[in-house]
């Protein structure tokens, strides 16, 4: 299982990102909220929807979450 991470800032299409910790593009400790450990971004992106209903996963680290 991995830990996952969603950006507290939204992107410029207003959707938060989800991240694995050993993301390159993991936000800042200020701009994150820690979603705990899942087995895959499906379930990490379904537990970041909970605070931000426009969530998805990261194209790097996250991609099979990820909405074009």
């Amino acid at each position: 299982m991995k830990n996952y991470y969603v950006n507290n800032q939204a992107q410029s299409n207003g959707d938060h990102e989800v991240h694995t910790a050993d993301c390159r593009y993991l936000p800042s400790l200020l701009n994150r909220k820690a979603l705990g450990q899942h087995e895959n971004c499906k379930l990490a992106v379904t537990e970041a929807k909970k605070t931000y209903s426009k969530s998805d996963g990261c194209e790097t680290c996250s991609n099979d979450c990820h909405k074009s």
